[in-house]
């Protein structure tokens, strides 16, 4: 069920899927070569992928609200537990196909991609997890059309925002890890879990919420 839900959102963007996709190779590559003093090929992904994420799920969102998708879907024998837990899934799927374009890219091309470690895919799972954790309810709260500007702009910024803190924190001789007197592995660990937990809880929420929905 979950599957023909995730399978649904992506013929509804099958047609930006080609584009997508060359961003997806395109956007690291040029991300990297402007960011050489920073860890460039790390953040040329996480500004791409939270970039291809927003559009295709956007679009998916457009699109339901301008045909009634929601309502239409609970016409089926589609639960509505079914349709929340698909939004996350969804989110995932995208996240893991760019995860893989990337490190294909990356082993591929002679531009100098450096590969993601484990740390660096944590951290990414964890601000997807944190932004989508919630765009999610809040959209399922007051519509597509009522948040769409917030989270474009908040997408919009991140390129000039984030290299800046990243900048900050190098320049103060911080590290993007969690700053705990605990061993690497552990540390690497919690940013998974805490993912997870995020996830977790943004489910729960949207989930009470598309309950209570009226469509």
């Amino acid at each position: 069920m979950l599957i023909s839900l995730v399978r649904k959102d992506l013929l509804i963007v099958k047609k930006y899927l080609l584009i997508m996709f060359i961003f997806a190779i395109v956007g690291p590559i040029f991300i990297s070569s402007e960011l050489k003093f920073l860890n460039g090929s790390f953040i040329g992904f996480l500004i791409t992928v939270l970039f291809l994420e927003y559009i295709i799920f956007n679009s998916v969102s457009m699109a339901e609200d301008k045909y009634k998708g929601s309502a239409l879907l609970c016409t089926t024998p589609y639960t509505r537990d079914a349709v929340v837990r698909a939004k996350y899934l969804f989110v995932l799927v995208i996240f893991i196909i760019s995860l893989i374009t990337y490190t294909l890219t990356a082993s591929v091309t002679p531009l100098g991609l450096e590969r993601l470690n484990i740390t660096n895919v944590g951290i990414s799972l964890l601000t997807l997890s944190f932004f989508f954790g919630v765009l999610i309810p809040v959209q399922f709260k007051f519509g597509y059309e009522k948040t769409k500007m917030f989270f474009f702009f908040v997408v919009f910024l991140t390129p000039f925002i984030f290299p800046t803190i990243v900048q900050w924190l190098q320049s103060h001789n911080l590290e993007m890890s969690i700053m705990l007197p605990l061993p690497h592995i552990i540390q690497v660990c919690l940013l998974y879990l805490i993912s997870l937990l995020i996830t977790f809880i943004s489910m729960l929420l949207s989930k009470q919420i598309y309950a209570k929905k009226n469509l």
